[in-house]
């Protein structure tokens, strides 16, 4: 009973936020935080700068879309986590095989919701824009974009979620830094009222990501 009394304080709401407290209070885990939510945001920037123009070409054509659907939903099965081991033999230690894990990761539903997008815009509008003679680069900036947006910051909340699930075990590829190696740290010098602190850190600030990609659709939509 006394060993499951002590548990329960070690693992306690009560010991996690007070921790919590002195870490943030200690500095302790800002290095960590903002090394976490860098890596997040390189993860995102590649993963919207091929996605996007990737789901714009499989939206615009069906050819294509017939002919990379098969593989890229058999890609988009495989975890991400899978491609581990692969990346360390490619990148090496370090922030590069994150990057490249993330991205994987994040890729898929930006362009399966930027294809989505561009294939239910109103033919009437392409049609309107081809007889005033506009250009390709017009067509794509004034109305395929445009009209996709919303489509797209959807993809982007979406793959915010799941890089944000993946990036505690990417961040055990052995760097020294960010939340998912601090996780580690804490297991090892079995500092468990800290490691529930951590884990508590991690779903609130994922919590506000998500938040704030939910705002930045809803603005979009209000706008539009």
């Amino acid at each position: 009973m006394g060993q499951d009394q002590g548990m329960a304080r070690l693992f306690g709401p009560g010991m996690a936020l007070s921790s919590l407290s002195d870490l943030i209070i200690g500095n302790e885990l800002t290095v960590h935080t903002l090394v976490s939510l860098r890596r997040v945001a390189v993860g995102l920037f590649w993963a919207l700068l091929f996605g996007i123009p990737i789901g714009l070409a499989i939206g615009s054509s069906r050819k294509l879309e017939s002919g990379t659907s098969g593989a890229f939903q058999f890609l988009r099965m495989i975890s991400p986590l899978s491609w581990m081991p692969i990346a360390v033999m490619l990148f090496g230690i370090g922030d590069a095989p994150i990057y490249f894990l993330l991205s994987f990761a994040a890729v898929w539903p930006i362009i399966l919701n930027t294809s989505a997008g561009v294939r239910q815009l109103d033919a009437r509008w392409l049609m309107l824009a081809q007889s005033l003679s506009a250009t390709r680069r017009e067509i794509l900036w004034r109305i395929v974009l445009p009209g996709s947006m919303a489509h797209i910051l959807t993809g982007l909340r979406l793959a915010i979620g799941i890089v944000w699930i993946i990036l505690v075990p990417c961040e055990m590829l052995g760097v020294s830094s960010g939340l998912g190696y601090f996780i580690l740290d804490t297991r090892d010098r079995l500092a468990y009222s800290e490691l529930m602190a951590v884990i508590v850190l991690i779903g609130a600030l994922g919590f506000m990501l998500d938040t704030v990609a939910q705002k930045l659709h809803r603005r979009w939509a209000r706008g539009r």
